[in-house]
C-alpha cells in the first residue's frame, strides 16, 4: 500500500527519494497519550515495503498535553539511516517494516538532533554500500 501524496513531504537521503507522512489527525489512543507518535516513509518512486516509524513521545496535538514531540526531516532522515542499517529494503515488496526508537536513542532531545548528522557522517560509505548489495 503506497502513501497517499496529500499531505506527504519528499526527503532525499543518500541518492533516494523518499515520501514520509504524519497521520493528519489523531487516534483515539494517540489523543489520550495512550499510544506514541508514529509516521511512515517508502520510496517516492516504485515504493516496496514502507517503514513505521515508532517514537517514545505522544503527538504534540495530544488532549492531555502529555510529553511529545514533532517530527522534522532531520529526525526522518535519522530514522531512514537507521532502519537500512537494520535491514529495512525500502525497494523490495513486503510487509511495513517496524523502527521503535527509544528516548535515549533520541539524545540530544529532538529538535537540535546533532546524533542524527554526526551518526550519518560516520556512517555514510556503510549505508550506501549496503543499499546496494
Amino acid at each position: 500500500m503506497t502513501l497517499p501524496r496529500k499531505g506527504s513531504r519528499l526527503i532525499t537521503v543518500g541518492d533516494a527519494v523518499y515520501r514520509w507522512r504524519v497521520r493528519h489527525k489523531p487516534t483515539y489512543n494517540q489523543g489520550n497519550g495512550w499510544s506514541s507518535m508514529t509516521f511512515a516513509v517508502e520510496l517516492a518512486e516504485n515504493p516496496g515495503n514502507a517503514l513505521r516509524v515508532v517514537l517514545p513521545y505522544t503527538r504534540p496535538d495530544n488532549w492531555l498535553l502529555e510529553q511529545s514531540m514533532g517530527v522534522s526531516p532531520g529526525l526522518v532522515a535519522h530514522c531512514i539511516y537507521r532502519a537500512i542499517s537494520k535491514g529495512w529494503t525500502p525497494d523490495r515488496p513486503g510487509s511495513a517494516h517496524r523502527l521503535e526508537l527509544t528516548r535515549g536513542e533520541l539524545s540530544p532531545p529532538h529538535p537540535a538532533m546533532a546524533v542524527t548528522y554526526t551518526w550519518v557522517a560516520e556512517h555514510q560509505d556503510e549505508l550506501l554500500d549496503a543499499r546496494e548489495s
